[in-house]
């Protein structure tokens, strides 16, 4: 099983920024679809971005979920093998375990991807 690897969490005042990293020895991100979710306490798991693959159907376009748009960033370094999610103006309403996932197609459908990191919690409180 291939490993996803999320780093970059932490607590965060509001109006402040974090970028998450999602790493993996075994996958090269730029052939897959890469999502960020997250899941609040007692709320259901919510995609938050996706970046699809080079030479995919949306060819690497990045998308948002509107909750964040504007305020988040996906980014992917292939040559690092690394995807990012910059963060900024965070509020306390983003708090939340942050996770990154990889699959065929992508979207904002968890059921769209295979693997999963186990996630990184981002704490946005005064």
């Amino acid at each position: 099983q291939p490993q996803l690897v999320e780093s970059g969490g932490g607590l965060v005042q509001p109006g402040g920024s974090l970028r998450l990293s999602c790493q993996s020895s075994a996958l090269t991100f730029e052939y897959y679809a890469v999502g960020w979710f997250r899941q609040a306490v007692e709320k259901e798991r919510e995609g938050v971005s996706w970046m699809d693959s080079t030479g995919g159907t949306h060819n690497g376009t990045t998308y948002y979920a509107d909750s964040v748009k504007g305020r988040f960033t996906m980014s992917r370094d292939s040559p690092q093998n690394t995807v990012y999610l910059q963060m900024d103006n965070l509020q306390p309403e983003d708090t939340a375990i942050y996770s990154c996932a990889v699959g065929p197609w992508g979207g904002f459908n968890q059921d769209e991807y295979n693997y999963w990191g186990q996630g990184t919690q981002v704490t946005v409180s005064s």
